[in-house]
């Protein structure tokens, strides 16, 4: 650990010991220290099973209200542990960027990979590739962000005081200033419940969402575009019409997605859209105004241009009492009076006073390019090229609408509304359900929203479990029924979503019927031949385990990607992936650069869900590094040696992913397909009781029970494998796949010169590391099925084994030993945590007359509620385990 990281985690480790011995005593602190010696030593000795069950009786000797304080101060140490670790990414970030070479830049950032780019398909056509980039983050509330809202404000403020402390003149009485604040701040994180009473409401979600957005992205963007100019530009930059394009555009399904959710109603996407306008315009309103105060050029050093004159005469007749009152306030400084006008249309916009709102942003930003060719006209380039094109860049990025809202059911909803719907057409007496009702007014919301913002805010339809064309003709049906005979039907895009293995397959078959839609073809000559295909991670490596899904999604991005280019379509593969990596995680631009041949061209859409929106986006330099990263892997992905690389990998290996595909799904299969696996499920893992944790307003479960893996969604899926140590989602099946191939010196070379097959490896790799068969087999022992822990055990053995082939090393992660060391100082800690979860999971699962029934043979009767401090005990674990290992579902 670099010295200056282990400084913060030291600093902070003893600030939460003097607010624990405050709190609780020294008899808090003991136990506290006595458990992480404990867990510390059963790690150091694997091989001891002594050392793991002194540790366990420990934690079995406790009282209820110790043990969970010991959960509480765990989960404290890893929110600390948390924030130091990012802190000093953040200094890490600092110094390489101050450090980098601009004559070689890295291909890791985007003027990197424009040069590496420019080297193989020359200048021009590099830079007209640049300006189609397209990146496209759609945030989720998909429930896996764990921490309450207060607890994270909380991390925020002491995440603020640790940077002040790189600060040189953070010394003597402002350093201890400092720390007295830190304590605080500590303090009142300790003291602060950290589980939520109840679940957040969807609008919850869209406010938390805003955080961000107010916080780091409405600076972090124009960051990105700036920082690419002035690689580009060099000494022209600030004083020419920029290079940099403004390539992010924000989606968002929060507030939007009813896949699942009956909480999100119609009312609730039309007031998400709402509060998502009026913090964009709150936030274009301070940056007009700001850059208004700062015009204060005089007409006889910055005469006005033409246009300009002319467009000030507009805003006089727009509200003559204005426009004289800013002139009085700006006499002779036309730059100004026009920029303060148009911080006070913004004014206008927001509160919707139609006399003098803008009626688009495209209509904000024509006001502001008049501005600026003025300002370079009058000779200022510096003015026109700064902070103003900054604003210009936001109101390209955001609109006046923030982020697109993208719409989402599923396809059986669709079919039974429009089969009432039908039917009462036959029969006008016959009854309309709420939810049919509720399916019209989405539709009906839609055509609000684009009224209010303009189309380009919610045109966006995505159906989930796509399976025919006439699952996406359903939608447009539907839309006409909405708008009734005569009525202005919405603009749509119906985005099929493929997630199952069956429908991956079906794709292109289903995308050749919809390319026959009337409604499609319409859309298609409106939009320049462009479709999106939307595909998903989780529920197909559910359908089929991790290895096949990957194999199989890959696959079918090849064949769509030819589709496209059959049809002469301008195709986006929009990808609906996790944090987790059983849900399609990992680091984003390496799995860009796996891409098949044609399935990226410059463009990347992707699901950023949960805890990855705070993970990524939270932070203003962490998020311009994650964007730099996967615009320039988006920029790369179709240069010629990338696209040469991945096809004829593809190809060479064909044969060994065929073998993999085989073997990992007979495999995986072997598993979930055994008889009472769903029940077995149940009883090893918190499966059941994440389900009492207030995660998020989507419910964890299709239905009222889980019977079967599919009654289950992919987040708890990959959450209760997370949290039982086991990890099984990221790997399982992989060990067999490769046993199946056989030859070593082939995985090998895979390894070397197959992309998707590297990433693969490298993120199991990962999960692996995060896997402890000590804790895992304390879990698979809640079951009484030997047959199928042993397989699970079997399996993560062979699995590492072919692994640790693939890569060459002698142990997981060696060849990353910061990442290694990162883990290995976590686990001991998470260990604490696991044995506190295992405490309260036996209880639930052993309760006292288990024995007794057992022996009658008297029917099982139904659970009884688990005790309150039995279940506080296991809820505080598992916020505790997820905030160890960073990773939920």
């Amino acid at each position: 650990m670099p010295d200056v990281l282990r400084a913060d985690v030291k600093l902070l480790g003893a600030l939460l010991g003097t607010v624990l011995r405050e709190s609780g005593g020294d008899d808090l602190l003991d136990d506290v220290e006595t458990l992480r010696a404990l867990t510390i030593g059963a790690f150091t000795h694997p091989e001891s099973t002594e050392a793991i069950e002194r540790a366990e009786a420990f934690v079995d000797s406790l009282d209820a209200t110790r043990a969970e304080e010991l959960a509480r101060a765990f989960t404290s140490y890893f929110h600390l542990v948390n924030l130091a670790e990012e802190n000093h990414r953040v200094r890490v970030l600092r110094a390489r960027a101050a450090a980098a070479d601009p004559e070689h830049p890295s291909t890791e950032t985007l003027p990197g990979a424009l040069a590496a780019l420019a080297a193989e398909v020359g200048d021009e056509e590099a830079a007209r590739r640049l300006a189609a980039l397209e990146f496209r983050p759609v945030f989720t509330a998909h429930p896996t962000e764990a921490r309450r809202r207060a607890v994270a404000n909380a991390i925020r403020r002491i995440g603020a005081l640790l940077a002040e402390r790189d600060d040189p003149h953070t010394r003597g009485a402002v350093l201890a200033e400092n720390e007295r604040a830190l304590l605080a701040e500590v303090d009142i994180l300790w003291r602060t419940a950290p589980l939520r009473s109840e679940k957040p409401s969807p609008l919850d979600e869209v406010r938390t969402a805003m955080a961000v957005f107010d916080e780091t992205l409405f600076g972090a963007v124009p960051d990105v575009y700036r920082s690419l100019d002035d690689a580009i530009a060099g000494e022209d930059a600030g004083v020419a019409r920029p290079v940099a394009p403004a390539f992010v555009r924000l989606g968002s399904w929060i507030g939007a997605d009813r896949d699942g959710n009956p909480n999100v109603t119609a009312r609730i996407t039309r007031t998400a859209a709402e509060i998502a306008s009026e913090h964009v315009l709150l936030g274009l309103e301070r940056a007009t105004t700001r850059i208004a105060r700062t015009l204060t050029l005089d007409a006889s050093t910055t005469p006005p241009s033409p246009a300009l004159s002319a467009l000030r005469e507009q805003q006089r007749q727009l509200a003559q009492d204005l426009a004289a009152d800013i002139a009085e306030r700006s006499p002779n400084e036309p730059h100004r009076q026009v920029m303060l006008f148009a911080a006070e249309r913004i004014v206008a916009t927001r509160r919707r006073d139609a006399d003098l709102a803008y009626a688009s942003a495209e209509e904000l930003r024509s006001d502001l390019l008049v501005v600026q060719e003025s300002l370079v006209a009058a000779g200022d380039r510096r003015s026109a090229y700064g902070e103003l094109q900054r604003l210009l860049w936001q109101v390209e990025t955001f609109g006046f609408h923030l982020a697109e809202l993208e719409v989402r059911q599923h396809s059986k909803v669709h079919r039974t509304a429009l089969a009432e719907l039908r039917a009462r057409d036959a029969d006008p007496s016959a009854p309309i359900d709420d939810m049919t009702n509720e399916v019209l007014d989405v539709f009906r919301t839609i055509q609000h929203i684009q009224r209010r913002f303009g189309v380009i805010a919610a045109r966006r339809y995505i159906v989930s479990f796509t399976q025919s064309s006439e699952d996406l003709a359903n939608v447009y049906r539907l839309a006409q029924y909405a708008a009734g005979p005569g009525g202005e039907v919405p603009t749509l895009d119906v985005i099929p979503l493929f997630e199952t293995f069956d429908d991956l397959q079906a794709s292109t078959r289903i995308l050749d019927e919809m390319l026959e839609l009337p409604e499609v073809q319409a859309r298609l000559a409106a939009t320049g031949r462009r479709v999106e295909v939307m595909l998903g991670y989780s529920d197909s490596s559910k359908d089929v385990g991790p290895v096949a899904a990957t194999l199989a999604l890959y696959d079918a991005q090849a064949r769509i990607a030819a589709w496209a280019e059959r049809n002469d379509i301008v195709l986006t593969l929009f990808h609906g992936r996790g944090g987790a990596l059983g849900r399609g995680g990992g680091p984003a631009n390496q799995a860009v650069l796996a891409q098949p041949p044609g399935s990226v061209d410059g463009r990347f859409k992707l699901t950023e869900q949960g805890e990855v929106i705070f993970a990524r986006y939270g932070n203003p330099v962490i998020a311009q590094r994650h964007i730099d990263q996967v615009a320039s892997a988006t920029l790369l992905a179709s240069s010629p040696s990338n696209v040469a690389r991945t096809s004829s990998a593809a190809e060479e290996f064909a044969p060994m992913a065929a073998t993999m595909d085989e073997a990992s799904r007979a495999r995986f299969f072997e598993l979930v397909k055994a008889d009472g696996f769903a029940a077995w499920f149940a009883q090893v893992t918190p499966m059941e009781e994440i389900g009492w944790l207030a995660l998020g307003s989507r419910p964890a479960r299709r239905g009222l029970s889980v019977s079967s893996l599919e009654d289950l969604r992919a987040i708890p899926w990959v959450f209760a494998w997370t949290q039982a140590r086991i990890n099984l989602t990221g790997w399982f099946g992989l060990g067999t796949a490769l046993a199946a191939v056989g030859d070593e010196t082939l995985v090998r070379s895979a390894y070397e010169r197959w992309p998707l097959f590297r990433a693969m490896i490298d993120n199991v790799e990962m999960s692996l590391a995060k896997t402890d068969d000590r804790i895992a087999r304390r879990y698979l022992a809640l079951g009484d099925r030997d047959d199928l822990a042993e397989l699970v055990l079997d399996e993560m053995a062979l699995t590492r084994h072919w692994v640790l082939t693939a890569t060459g090393s002698s142990s997981v992660l060696e060849s990353r030993p910061v990442l290694r060391t990162a883990v290995q100082l976590r686990s001991p800690y998470v260990d604490a945590l696991s044995l506190l979860q295992l405490r309260a999971l036996r209880s639930l699962r052993a309760p006292e007359d288990a024995a007794a029934q057992a022996a009658t043979q008297a029917p099982a009767a139904p659970a009884a509620p688990a005790a309150p401090d039995v279940r506080r005990l296991l809820l505080l674990s598992v916020s505790g385990v997820a905030a160890g290992l960073q990773n939920t579902g």
